[in-house]
């Protein structure tokens, strides 16, 4: 299934997507669950509760599309230099404060967040902030975990896994460098794009589809996630063995090679630039930078 959350005449609402991709059934819920988007639907899977039932079908052209998990219950996971050729990219760009010599692909998964309130739907605009001279882009599939759980072994993993999504994990690499870690440089508010659905793991395999990320038209980033150095049930390993996993927890699994910073000189974004990434099985996510 493909779960789209929206605005439609001034109310939340979250529904299924036509196989078309032409209509939204809204779920009847109550408001206040309507407002956390898929959250409530993965959580009652989960539970194996009875999904609500279904309101008469809108065409998706007459709602505002949203981030499927507009308020996540906490920081998003992220994972760094996951693919080899980026690995390699940014470890050279002088801007990576986690490589040292001989070690540009690690040994073990680099994890990191960011803050939730960054998080906007398709469309919404990449606000750039006066403090950073250095914004760039990053195209990656995003995890979402069903059921929840700890000490999660590798060869169980993908029975916690609800489906899949688009971020782009928007940076400041100037602030990702000075400050020597990556949490602030990619938190500002605004810089977790993500959309435009859910959608479920008996709809996608996320161990082998493409991700691809344009920038004003341009390709920039093409690659399949078989090339992860970290596939997703190591990642699920890694961070379930001291932190507990709770369903609508969102793993970010890396981006490819071809961000701005990976060029000489760096292709860094700019007001009124217009980042597009697409990944099979899902969509695609644009959002204007101003």
């Amino acid at each position: 299934m493909k779960i789209v959350a929206f605005e439609h005449n001034g109310q939340s609402g979250v529904g299924l997507v036509s196989s078309d991709l032409l209509q939204v059934q809204p779920f009847d819920l109550p408001q206040a669950q309507r407002a956390l988007g898929a959250l409530p639907i993965v959580e009652m899977q989960v539970r194996g509760d009875a999904l609500p039932k279904l309101l008469p079908a809108i065409a998706l052209a007459d709602v505002k599309v949203i981030a499927p998990l507009p308020k996540p219950r906490r920081n998003i996971f992220c994972v760094g230099k996951n693919y080899y050729a980026h690995a390699k990219e940014f470890a050279g760009s002088g801007f990576d404060s986690s490589a040292k010599s001989g070690g540009d692909i690690p040994a073990d998964p680099i994890i990191f967040t960011k803050v939730p309130e960054c998080v906007v739907g398709p469309d919404a605009v990449v606000e750039m902030p006066s403090v950073s001279t250095a914004i760039d882009y990053e195209a990656e599939l995003a995890v979402i975990i069903g059921k929840g759980g700890k000490g999660i072994a590798a060869k169980d993993a993908m029975s916690h896994v609800w489906g899949y999504t688009i971020v782009n994990d928007v940076t400041a690499r100037d602030w990702q460098m000075r400050h020597q870690q990556w949490h602030m440089g990619k938190s500002f508010d605004t810089f977790c794009p993500m959309g435009p659905y859910l959608v479920s793991a008996d709809e996608l395999d996320g161990a082998k589809t493409r991700v691809r990320c344009f920038v004003n038209g341009e390709l920039r980033q093409d690659a399949s996630t078989a090339d992860l150095i970290f596939d997703i049930p190591k990642l699920i390993e890694t961070l379930s063995a001291g932190i507990t996993l709770y369903p609508g927890d969102v793993i970010a699994t890396g981006t490819p090679v071809g961000v701005g910073i990976g060029f000489k000189p760096p292709k860094y974004l700019k007001s009124g630039d217009v980042m597009r990434v697409e990944i099979d099985g899902i969509g695609h996510l644009e959002n204007p930078v101003r």
